[in-house]
């Protein structure tokens, strides 16, 4: 994390943020309006926004009758309830303003803004229904404290069409009881403001609820009041558990919608960054403050991430890999801008970066490089930085070389990976001093078919046809006869014998013979598998 830049043209110091287990704050974000703001922010309700216009309320079929899901806080406050019926609704509001419930829709929104909210934390969780999880611990200095950086979120929901409810507590329990049953934004330096909430912070259940108020316990302090005993015996382990988090005692951590990485710089802006050339530029930059931290860590990066935050809240990502530990910020910056060159949809920034992250997602330890006498190492740099290009440029699927298999079946002797990825152990047999390799580089699949004759059944070939062309065998080696793998067998699959051939101009050939003369009612059958070099 980083403060904001007090020059758009220069930006500040970048931050290196670390992981801090210590002192956790939690912030909660609570929409209580979202469905219905969702609807009003689109436009899609013309007249709505007057101060005298009729409330507006989605409804979907609930229990065989149309019912409220979400009302506005007009309808709220005219004595309109989710779960009431909407002739009931209707007859009491003939003006009523009513939309179908679309949940699919909320959901999306509602991703879209924990996305915007990783520009204060890279630590953001969803909090059903309507609501975000924030874990701030070691950040809100960077925003002019807790007060400053409840201030920021609450202005920049606001200004695209919605209120949100925000609460600061040490766990993340606390922080949401406040800001669903508070009623207003709390700023918590402890979690005693729990205390007065009503007991229906526990979101324990409306059977526990109701027994609980049977009981005369009405708020949390009542609750706390009783012996851990009692209660656990009574209303179960779990209300205990609930109620020592929701004072603060104990801590739950959040599950961040987005793996944390290992490590991550950024800038803010006051003013929107628009050119792309600026925003490599920053790429550089950042790479390079990446680097120093990395260096302390013995480590290089292997995959990074940068994250353009732009200021009507879309966020978009752009990824890249390197086949090996990388920490060089020119090299970094070559592969983002091959990474936006060959985008599908162009990178728009719309109205402007007012904020960007390059975060590192994986990281392994970095060799030095020290070069061979002959140069040779250089070289093999200087080609996995190719490898690099080609995958970010045509993507890693596409640039591929081969590894070797664990299999005497040559069909299956070789597979084609991302050249990006680690190489494996090289297991490919090596040939006899003098002598050429015993398998082709590269077979024919399927196997071609040729017509053969061989001097004895069993034999080699003394003659073939491929592709209407008519070979003189003149020296023949083998047979190396292949099963199939047992494991793998399948009906009618036949034991293979190969033979390495040499025909009268010197070409070299590999066929075999499937099946054996007698084994079954057809006779076996001669195939080309690979050409020597």
């Amino acid at each position: 994390m980083t403060e904001p830049s007090s020059n758009p043209g220069k930006p500040g110091p970048p931050s290196l943020t670390a992981r801090n287990p210590a002192g956790h704050r939690y912030l909660a974000l609570f929409l209580p309006f979202l469905p219905t703001e969702i609807l009003r922010a689109s436009g899609r309700v013309p007249g709505s926004d007057g101060p005298d216009s009729p409330p507006l309320v989605l409804t979907e079929m609930q229990r065989g009758a149309m019912r409220l899901a979400a009302i506005d806080a007009r309808g709220l406050a005219l004595g309109l309830r989710p779960g009431m019926a909407l002739a009931d609704a209707r007859a009491r509001l003939p003006g009523l303003l009513v939309h179908p419930a679309d949940p699919a829709r909320e959901a999306a929104m509602l991703s879209a803004m924990a996305a915007d909210s990783e520009r204060f934390t890279p630590m953001v969780a969803l909090d059903p229904p309507h609501g975000l999880m924030l874990d701030i611990t070691g950040c809100a200095h960077l925003f002019g404290g807790e007060a400053g950086l409840m201030r920021q979120i609450r202005r920049r929901f606001r200004q695209r069409g919605y209120a949100p409810v925000l609460a600061l507590a040490p766990t993340p329990d606390a922080a949401r009881a406040l800001a669903r049953f508070g009623g207003a934004d709390c700023l918590s330096a402890m979690a005693a403001e729990t205390r007065p909430l009503p007991v229906a912070a526990l979101e324990a259940g409306e059977d526990v609820l109701l027994a609980l108020n049977r009981a005369g316990l009405k708020d949390i302090a009542a609750l706390e009041a009783c012996p851990p005993g009692v209660l656990a015996a009574r209303f179960g382990a779990g209300l205990v558990t609930k109620l020592r988090r929701v004072l603060g005692q104990d801590n739950a951590r959040i599950t961040p919608l987005r793996p944390l990485p290992e490590c991550l710089a950024e800038r803010h802006f006051p003013e929107p960054l628009l050119a792309l050339d600026a925003v490599l530029a920053l790429v550089k930059r950042l790479a390079g403050d990446l680097a120093g931290l990395l260096e302390a860590r013995g480590e290089g990066g292997r995959r990074f991430e940068l994250s353009l935050f732009r200021s009507d809240g879309r966020v978009q990502r752009l990824v890249v890999e390197t086949g090996h530990a990388c920490r060089d910020p020119e090299a970094i910056e070559r592969l983002f801008a091959l990474r936006i060159e060959t985008l599908a949809d162009p990178l728009d920034p719309g109205f402007g970066f007012d904020s960007i992250r390059l975060s590192v997602l994986a990281s392994e330890m970095f060799g030095a490089v020290q070069p061979d006498f002959d140069g040779h190492r250089l070289e093999d740099l200087a080609l996995e930085a190719l490898i690099d290009r080609l995958s970010t440029r045509f993507g890693a699927t596409r640039v591929l070389r081969a590894e070797a298999e664990d299999t005497h079946d040559p069909v299956r002797a070789a597979r084609f990976v991302p050249a990006q990825r680690q190489a494996a152990p090289s297991s490919w047999p090596e040939p006899e001093p003098g002598e050429g390799p015993r398998r082709p580089i590269r077979l024919f699949d399927p196997p071609q078919a040729i017509e053969a004759l061989a001097e004895v059944p069993d034999g080699p070939p003394l003659r073939f046809r491929w592709r209407r062309v008519l070979h003189e065998v003149a020296r023949a080696e083998g047979p190396e006869r292949i099963a199939p793998e047992w494991w793998r067998v399948e009906a009618g699959t036949l034991a293979r014998d190969y033979y390495r051939i040499e025909d009268s101009q010197g070409r070299r050939f590999w066929v075999f013979r499937q099946g054996f003369y007698g084994q079954s009612g057809q006779p076996p059958r001669w195939f080309l598998h690979g050409l020597f070099a």
